[in-house]
């Protein structure tokens, strides 16, 4: 019994120097203790738990007999009953030490749980910040792509603008040439008409005197 107890108390120190160093081994053991949760591992282990915790309170309750049995005599304890004593004494003390070295695995086990679903979920958290932050900058690069673009395309139409600019401007130049050609026409072509009905009064005059001569001939 003694022997076992000191092998089950040397196993828990050793599994809890493997929780505090990082090793190989403790993913290991992480992963044992997580099958041993599943399933019936809990009602076994908190049955042998149990069974242990009982044998510690008798072995109590026989040292407490032992004591008030020695009193009730008056003298001091025999040797069987010194023995005893010790022997109850190291067995409640070892089955303690095992319960709670087994109660310290527990609470590590399920810290260091919580601990792994934290970087988990902080990893998850910076994987997700990280994409957002690459998508911003996806986006950033397209919009910036997206003015440059844009402002090539203002630069073209400002040029075509001034190029459309100066062939009207050139167009109303080219008009009021036109006009002001036009207005000369209209003139000479007034003086023309004026000077074609002189030409015709001249005709008609110089008609009117040939007739005005030839009839005189005549008569």
């Amino acid at each position: 019994m003694i022997q076992l107890l000191f092998a089950v108390i040397f196993s828990e120190m050793a599994m809890i120097i493997l929780f505090v160093f990082k090793t190989p081994l403790r993913k290991l053991v992480i992963l044992g203790l997580d099958r041993l949760k599943r399933g019936r591992g809990p009602v076994v282990v908190k049955t042998v738990a149990g069974t242990v915790f009982v044998v510690l309170m008798s072995s109590v309750y026989s040292m407490m007999k032992i004591q008030t049995r020695g009193i009730e005599e008056g003298g001091a304890p025999n040797p069987t009953d010194q023995v005893l004593m010790a022997k109850h004494l190291l067995e409640a003390t070892l089955m303690g030490s095992s319960l709670f070295l087994a109660l310290m695995i527990d609470r590590l086990h399920h810290y260091m749980r919580e601990l792994r679903l934290r970087r988990k979920s902080m990893e998850t958290v910076k994987n997700e910040t990280r994409s957002f932050e690459d998508a911003k900058v996806k986006e950033k690069k397209a919009m910036e792509t997206e003015m440059a673009t844009l402002q090539a395309k203002l630069k073209q139409l400002e040029s075509e603008l001034e190029e459309k600019t100066k062939e009207v401007q050139t167009s109303e130049a080219n008009a009021i040439a036109l006009k002001k050609q036009s207005d000369g026409f209209i003139l000479e072509y007034g003086r023309l008409l004026e000077e074609n009905q002189t030409l015709r009064n001249q005709l008609q005059s110089l008609d009117a005197k040939l007739s005005r001569s030839g009839s005189k001939k005549n008569s």
